[in-house]
């Protein structure tokens, strides 16, 4: 019998920028259901980026970093005669996102002694210009996957 198909989430786009993406990432950012604060600090950080360099659009490099933390391979683990492989696998569009935002946020979270926004403003502009610790960290992903590529014959 088949799997019974699971309703996605649809997630409402914020209110100032009417991006479906920034909604998401406001919604992982919220802690214990505080979602204004959670927005406060997104807009504090895009208002942040935007102020940093006027010529710059926050929204586009929100996007952007998002996009080049997003990993494409991961390493997957998989037990195979008693012997457990981290085989690389693909990394479907929701994971990637997911991923993304996971980073950024455990970067923001890990570093103290200054205002969430500011931290959150530091790493959107490092990534977007592909550096950063989230950026490492995708990189570190790609390395292991790399370095497993000769079990990618497991995957099935």
């Amino acid at each position: 019998m088949r799997r019974p198909i699971k309703n996605k989430h649809v997630v409402s786009p914020d209110e100032k920028y009417d991006s479906e993406l920034l909604g998401r990432f406001i919604n992982v950012l919220m802690l214990d259901g505080k979602k204004s604060l959670a927005r406060k600090t997104m807009y504090a950080a895009l208002d942040e980026i935007k102020k940093r360099d006027a010529a710059a659009d926050p929204l586009a490099v929100f996007e952007a970093a998002i996009q080049n933390i997003s990993p494409t391979v991961e390493t997957r683990s998989k037990r195979v005669g008693g012997a457990n492989y981290q085989v690389p696998v693909e990394v479907r569009q929701e994971r990637r996102r997911a991923l993304a935002f996971r980073w950024i946020l455990n970067v923001v979270r890990a570093s103290k002694g200054r205002a969430t926004y500011l931290k959150l403003a530091d790493e959107l502009v490092a990534a977007s210009k592909g550096e950063g610790a989230s950026i490492k960290k995708r990189e570190d992903v790609h390395k292991q996957a790399e370095a497993n590529r000769a079990f990618a014959h497991l995957a099935w």
